[in-house]
């Protein structure tokens, strides 16, 4: 029997013990049969081996030692797809050269980082889903109203459709994390170009969030110019996570004209 990785707290890793889920997870990529797969932190390959088993043409990135001997060991198929490295640094454009999809049970340590990473390859990805903390799945998942709506709700769905699958039990981990999990999927809109200046529009919905509890007129009073006329708009007394990514466009080119230069 190959002796099992040991789960290394420092690098966030709560191995999935619970084979029916880790084959859920997979089937979320049903459809890209014909797209390259890349599988972030495989760990000891629980999801891997269903993403093989469903013909998948699947290339994984692991950050820990262990975990790539162990999968070189116990994955031949894998051999020359296994990429040890941190998945944050790794130059997408010139690993694959063309479009794929991302995969993995994600240390939830680092879940926004990697989905920020994702949207710097929107282009590249009609596709990511796997299992982040429950927490981090509903505020990607939120609507303008719910107060788990925010940066992330709203910088992801500009360009993906974010679908909430299901919860999954912190009882099925070694070791159990402390909280509870989600499994998402996040499919690329038919959006190619916001119809705003898209850094504008990132500075706008994370200054505005940075003090969720005031409205935007006060959030934003420091990069719109004093007095500017547009400040009275009725849109300005509301508080971010009232306002729609739509919304959030539309203010950005009506805010434009008005910004404060540096």
């Amino acid at each position: 029997m190959a002796k099992l990785v040991r789960p290394k707290k420092s690098l966030g890793q709560h191995f999935l013990t619970d084979l029916d889920i880790a084959r859920r997870i997979a089937e979320t990529l049903s459809d890209y049969k014909n797209m390259p797969i890349l599988e972030v932190g495989p760990g000891m390959g629980v999801l891997t081996q269903f993403l093989l088993e469903e013909g998948h043409d699947v290339t994984v990135v692991e950050i820990d030692k262990e975990s790539v001997a162990y999968l070189n060991k116990n994955f031949p198929q894998l051999s020359g797809r296994i990429v040890e490295g941190d998945f944050l640094q790794m130059n997408l454009s010139q690993v694959f050269g063309k479009n794929l999809c991302v995969i993995g049970n994600y240390p939830y340590n680092i879940s926004s980082q990697i989905f920020f990473k994702v949207l710097d390859y929107k282009d590249m990805i009609p596709c990511c889903s796997g299992m982040i903390q429950k927490e981090v799945a509903e505020r990607l998942a939120a609507k303008p109203g719910n107060k788990t709506y925010g940066i992330l709700s709203v910088l992801m769905q500009a360009w993906y459709n974010v679908e909430y699958l299901f919860t999954v039990s912190e009882h099925v981990f070694n070791p159990p994390p402390k909280v509870k999990s989600a499994v998402i999927r996040m499919t690329r809109n038919n959006v190619t170009e916001l119809g705003c200046n898209e850094q504008l529009f990132k500075r706008i919905v994370k200054t505005a969030f940075n003090q969720r509890r005031k409205t935007m007129r006060n959030s934003l009073k420091p990069i719109i110019q004093q007095g500017a006329p547009i400040l009275a708009n009725e849109i300005f007394a509301l508080r971010p996570e009232q306002i729609s990514v739509a919304q959030f466009i539309e203010l950005t080119n009506e805010i434009e004209p008005h910004i404060v230069k540096p």
